[in-house]
């Protein structure tokens, strides 16, 4: 990705991500007193994390600058737990970890698939009422049943090729308007691209979409650069759709095994509650936005 090969000289993706949880763990929430004057840099200085994780701050200085990229499972345990990492946090720390000790690949990866499986759109028609999508790894919209669609408010008016959640979200003007809590909603976005740049730097379905938003939005630069990686598979989200109203539906995320990097995203409510009767307008409300039984996106495509 542009931004972070122009910047490649600061060390790799795990030395990166230690930097930036380093910089927003202040010496107080590290067991430590504050020290008389201003502090240079915020946070912890990389001696102080060094010297809280029991490791020289020779090997943190150059596992930050990515000479070192062999660290023990303990080690990078001790690290997660100076660095107040939560439980996905760590276990991304982990994979960075197991990434920077592999060599480097000797051809360029492939992107993954677009196509779904042949079944996938008779599933999405028998959940209906229930809203629900299949989104692959970077959050382009693959597949979806009317209502599904319809939750991304005016994506149905957008090209299929350039129909992706995450677009849709930074660069679409509208779509603030459609979610409480909007903070929380970006947030579990850039961790999913995050916690695949991480892993998958060179993922050639996700850098043309990082630079993009790198390029276009001020605010996913901001989240970019804090390497949070947390994503959510499951709870409750209130929209607010036009021609329906505020309703407010429990969701779950499902990997669809035997393609790698896709998901399906199905939204509920509780039958006989007000919610589920909007639920059910908004899946007629939608029925012909798209046509009852949408295509996968690659079938549209060609």
């Amino acid at each position: 990705m542009a931004r972070e090969q122009r910047n490649g000289s600061d060390g790799t993706e795990l030395g990166r991500f230690l930097r930036a949880h380093r910089t927003r763990v202040t010496p107080e929430q590290a067991g430590l007193k504050a020290g008389p004057g201003l502090r240079r840099t915020p946070g912890l200085r990389r001696e102080e994390l060094a010297t809280l994780a029991g490791v020289s701050i020779d090997y943190y200085t150059r596992l930050e600058r990515g000479k070192e990229s062999h660290p023990s499972p303990s080690v990078v345990d001790a690290l997660a737990r100076v660095l107040l990492l939560d439980e996905h946090a760590h276990e991304h720390l982990r994979d960075l970890a197991v990434s920077a000790a592999r060599p480097a690949a000797a051809e360029p990866p492939t992107a993954p698939t677009s196509s779904v499986g042949p079944g996938v759109g008779l599933l999405l028609e028998s959940l209906r009422p229930h809203p629900a999508v299949v989104v692959s790894r970077t959050m382009d919209l693959l597949a979806w049943n009317p209502g599904g669609l319809r939750l991304f408010v005016g994506m149905e008016q957008w090209p299929v090729e350039k129909r992706n959640v995450a677009r849709w979200i930074f660069l679409n003007p509208g779509a603030r308007t459609v979610f409480d809590h909007w903070d929380e909603q970006i947030r579990a976005c850039v961790g999913r691209l995050r916690a695949l740049a991480g892993t998958d730097p060179d993922a050639p379905d996700l850098a043309g979409l990082v630079d993009e938003l790198l390029a276009e939005s001020p605010e996913f630069v901001q989240l970019w650069d804090r390497y949070d990686v947390r994503a959510h598979t499951h709870g409750t989200k209130t929209f607010h759709i036009p021609d329906v109203g505020t309703l407010t539906l429990d969701y779950q995320s499902m990997q669809l095994e035997g393609f790698p990097g896709h998901r399906m995203v199905a939204h509920y409510a509780e039958p006989g509650t007000p919610d589920h009767d909007k639920m059910v307008l908004l899946d007629m409300v939608a029925t012909g936005s798209d046509g009852p039984n949408a295509e996968p996106a690659e079938e549209k495509r060609n």
